[in-house]
């Protein structure tokens, strides 16, 4: 199965450091997090890669030839002209993921101890169209989903946004984990086209397509401020 890492972000709750380097590069405990996913997803048997990036993008690119890629097939898709967000990203670099397998998604500033077989599995059991690693944590923004954790709407407590199929007090409200699961059949569905966001595809498309919720328990880091890499630096040597 090949992973799209998505590294292209300007990460701007980063700063200073994303201020000269990308996200992706930043380290914990001395160890680049682009690094650690891509060793962390070949803990796991994934050894075929995409990654995208934007900004400060020749150093990922860099640093990736210094290392040999780590031994992995690596792919760029170089969004050198404009930041796509998730969906644009996903279908900027859609030749090389479209080829009839499901394929994974992550943000590149995620870290996590879940196990990725298992998620993938369950995906390929239930033959579900998008599969979404969730838990319940804190979270202004959660995905909901009914008793057979079908996506069935969004709500963003701080803005009292939301977008709902049916009644949310009979829903689950749990926070994404950054990482999906994804039938290519995605790309034959996607409407937006430029910069957009892929949950907004998703949210458009849980009416028609099994997107599912994968509850777990695992350690999930997201390193997207500076205090948050400390506390990955405690768990994540």
């Amino acid at each position: 199965m090949k992973a799209l890492i998505l590294a292209a972000g300007k990460g701007t709750r980063l700063a200073p450091f994303t201020d000269h380097h990308p996200k992706a590069l930043a380290k914990v405990n001395g160890i680049p997090l682009l690094e650690r996913n891509i060793r962390y997803l070949q803990h796991y048997g994934i050894n075929d890669f995409v990654i995208n990036i934007h900004h400060f993008g020749q150093q990922i690119v860099d640093f990736l030839r210094k290392h040999d890629d780590f031994g992995a097939r690596i792919e760029i898709s170089d969004e050198k002209d404009e930041l796509l967000e998730t969906g644009g990203g996903l279908i900027f670099a859609r030749k090389f993921l479209d080829h009839g397998e499901d394929f994974l998604m992550m943000n590149a500033d995620i870290l996590t101890d879940l196990n990725i077989s298992d998620f993938i599995a369950a995906h390929q059991e239930k033959k579900d169209f998008i599969t979404l690693a969730v838990s319940d944590r804190k979270s202004s923004r959660k995905l909901l989903f009914n008793e057979s954790m079908m996506l069935r709407g969004w709500l963003n407590s701080t803005t009292g946004e939301e977008r709902l199929t049916e009644a949310k007090d009979k829903l689950i409200p749990l926070s994404f984990s950054g990482i999906h699961c994804v039938n290519p059949g995605i790309f034959h569905q996607i409407k937006r086209i430029g910069k957009f966001s892929i949950m907004d595809e998703y949210l458009d498309m849980m009416q028609t397509n099994l997107i599912r919720g994968y509850e777990h328990q695992a350690l999930l880091i997201d390193v997207g401020r500076p205090e948050s890499v400390l506390q990955a630096e405690q768990y994540f040597k």
